[in-house]
């Protein structure tokens, strides 16, 4: 047999379930006699039964959705067994289920993200609500909270389940609103009904349907010229409603600026500052007007344009400019004052005061400046020139602009002079005085007469040559002794001199220049010619030849100190080398002659003797006071004779004892005393010459 029970879940321990000994007809006394015992077919003995009464009783919780799921119907098994005799009876026990469990979502908030773009009937799913009951008691409906954009829609499926979705019903935009907030309700069917809540957060995905926009459509800054690099010009502003890479801007110069404008200004793309990046240079451009692009990162990309005018404020940045038209950098020495060097045009790339340009130089040179007009002057000479006082000048021409603090530029002119020959040689000296020994070498320089010519080149190279001075012995041609070397201006001697045939000479030099006409100086040379002793003495008293002897009587009886003789000799030389002197070298009685020193007189010393010898011989030497010295000698023999010339010997050693000098001496003396006064007097004139 088999008997069915139906109790709701969830009863508490010892609750009731039905009363075995009842509906089995059976005694209770008989069924405890019977040993009576309850045997489950799970694992949990959910039930006991109690032999006293024969009720069977709750002895676990119960939980339906645990046992049996979502099975609609949910069966615990139990069998009866009896002894005495052995039976068996089938108990069946229906756990009905009852609404102990609400909706439950899988998490307490969804996050959906939806592109603003979406269309409209769009559907969207939610995770649904999970409710274990059964029957009634489990989910029944969904609720959605208000809202403008979005409808519930539920889904119910072949297995009862039903799935929530949201359908798109009007249009979304991010840009008014970027999340919605939405709240779904699940709610069961049971007495009271039980449900839960899940918060939906809806983020609109932006789509890239806003450009950028500038807070200004346009911009103007005002810089300085040559302002440093980096100097900010302008940040700009462009803002994009878009979110993400859409609302990202780059910006960037726009392709429209030309390739010099990109080279002076530089744009950070992130932040919009426009820098300087090159020379900003007033006198090339007074205003750039740049033309700028921001563009979002969208896909496709969406730009804005604007434009940003710099105007450049000028500096006094630019020094003066000096350009010569006309220039000649060589000038004639003899130009007259007023002569045009070179024409001068000078500009200022500035503007305004710091445009204009004054030019001027210095005013110790021999030079001015004359306006011609407006920015052109005219370098002219103010006075006559000088090449042999300055032969070079560098004439600075200063141009100064007005601009505070003024900027100026100095040009330097070299200007040589072009030599004029306006200049006649010079000599060193008036005259030349020359000594020259005679018996000179032949191509020996005796003098090296020297003049200048402060004129240059061709106007100052000199030639030399030699003229016969007025007032010389005609026979006297200086040519014929000496030449000069046209350049150097050496004096040679193309001969050798004696001074025994010419003792001066007297010659002008002249000296020309080789300009076109030439122009010529002169200079006198004395030259005076010094003796040397190239002259020995010559005996012209008494003659004898080479070999011979010269004899001479006298007679025994001749008294010392008469004259015997008188050995007379002259020498060709002058001064020192033409004095005289005798000496007796050799004789036969050395102390019975003597030789008068200076005259050559030749004296009987003592009285003759008999045992004197009858010939007597003497050896006379004529030596002068040159240096080396030069002699002569002569030899004497004297003749000892009854009969030799007594009184002719005594009257010439009384007219020599008595009488003066020589002849022949004074004329050496004279020419001496007047040698002397010449050079004397010619030394006084040069010394006279020279102070």
């Amino acid at each position: 047999a088999q008997i069915r029970y139906s109790i709701p879940e969830e009863l508490t321990r010892g609750a009731f379930v039905g009363d075995i000994a009842k509906d089995l007809g059976t005694d209770v006394a008989k069924l405890a006699a019977a040993n009576l015992q309850v045997l489950s077919d799970s694992d949990s003995q959910y039930f006991s039964v109690n032999v006293n009464t024969g009720v069977i009783m709750v002895s676990e919780r119960i939980d339906r959705e645990q046992l049996c799921g979502q099975n609609p119907r949910c069966f615990l098994h139990l069998k009866l067994a009896i002894e005495n005799p052995v039976e068996f009876y089938r108990i069946e026990v229906e756990i009905l289920d009852i609404n102990d469990n609400p909706p439950e979502f899988p998490g307490d908030e969804v996050s959906l993200r939806i592109y603003e773009l979406a269309s409209l009937g769009a559907r969207f799913p939610i995770q649904p609500a999970q409710d274990p009951d059964v029957g009634t008691n489990t989910l029944q409906t969904y609720h959605l909270s208000a809202n403008e954009n979005f409808n519930l829609n539920v889904k119910a499926r072949t297995d009862g389940g039903k799935f929530p979705e949201l359908v798109l019903e009007r249009a979304l935009d991010r840009e008014l609103r970027a999340f919605h907030h939405l709240v779904l309700t699940a709610e069961d069917g049971g007495s009271p009904p039980k449900s839960s809540k899940i918060h939906i957060t809806i983020q609109v995905l932006d789509a890239n349907d806003n450009h950028p926009v500038f807070d200004r459509p346009s911009y103007g800054a005002r810089l300085v010229e040559n302002s440093p690099l980096g100097t900010l010009v302008v940040k700009l502003n462009a803002t994009d409603v878009d979110e993400g890479p859409n609302g990202d801007i780059r910006y960037s110069l726009s392709t429209h600026n030309s390739a010099a404008l990109r080279q002076i200004f530089a744009i950070d793309e992130q932040t919009g500052e426009i820098r300087v990046q090159g020379n900003l240079d007033f006198e090339e451009a007074t205003v750039y007007e740049i033309e700028v692009e921001a563009k979002d990162m969208g896909s496709p990309t969406m730009e804005e344009h604007c434009s940003v005018v710099v105007e450049i404020t000028d500096v006094n940045d630019n020094a003066p400019e000096v350009i010569l038209t006309s220039f000649s950098s060589s000038l004639s020495e003899d130009a007259p004052p007023g002569t045009v060097v070179a024409v001068i045009h000078v500009r200022d790339r500035d503007s305004g005061e710091q445009g204009k340009v004054q030019c001027h130089v210095s005013s110790d040179l021999p030079f001015q400046l004359r306006k011609d007009y407006e920015h052109q002057y005219s370098l002219l000479t103010s006075t006559r020139l000088d090449r042999e006082r300055v032969a070079f000048y560098n004439v600075t021409v200063s141009a100064s602009d007005l601009g505070n603090p003024p900027l100026s530029r100095h040009t330097i002119l070299p200007i040589a002079l072009a030599d004029v020959n306006d200049n006649a040689p010079q000599f060193e000296q008036v005259s030349y005085e020359v000594l020259v020994a005679e018996n000179n070498p032949v191509g020996s320089v005796l003098v090296t007469v020297s003049a200048a010519d402060p004129d240059s080149e061709q106007n100052s190279r000199l030639s030399y040559s030699i003229l016969r001075a007025g007032g010389t012995d005609p026979g006297l041609d200086p040519t014929r002794y000496l030449s000069i070397h046209p350049t150097s201006g050496q004096v040679s001697a193309k001969v050798p001199f004696d001074y025994e045939q010419t003792t001066y000479l007297q010659f002008h030099v002249e000296v020309s220049d080789g300009g076109s006409p030439a122009l010529r100086n002169r200079t006198l040379v004395h030259v005076f010619i010094v003796d040397q002793n190239d002259n020995a003495p010559q005996v012209h008293f008494p003659r004898a030849g080479e070999d011979s002897a010269t004899q001479f009587r006298i007679s025994p009886s001749t008294a010392p100190p008469a004259l015997i003789t008188k050995v007379m000799a002259i020498d060709a030389d002058s001064g020192r080398n033409a004095w005289l002197s005798y000496h007796l070298v050799e004789a036969t009685d050395p102390g019975l002659f003597s030789v008068a020193l200076r005259s050559g007189e030749i004296r009987i010393m003592r009285a003759l003797q008999e045992t004197d010898a009858s010939a007597h011989e003497l050896l006379v030497v004529v030596r002068d006071a040159g240096e080396p010295p030069l002699s002569t000698a002569v030899t004497l023999v004297v003749l000892v004779e009854e009969k030799g010339p007594e009184a002719l010997q005594g009257s010439e050693a009384q007219a020599s004892d008595g009488g003066g000098l020589p002849t022949i001496t004074l004329y050496l003396i004279v020419s001496l005393v007047l040698i002397s006064t010449v050079s004397l007097v010619g030394l006084a004139a040069l010394g006279v010459r020279c102070l």
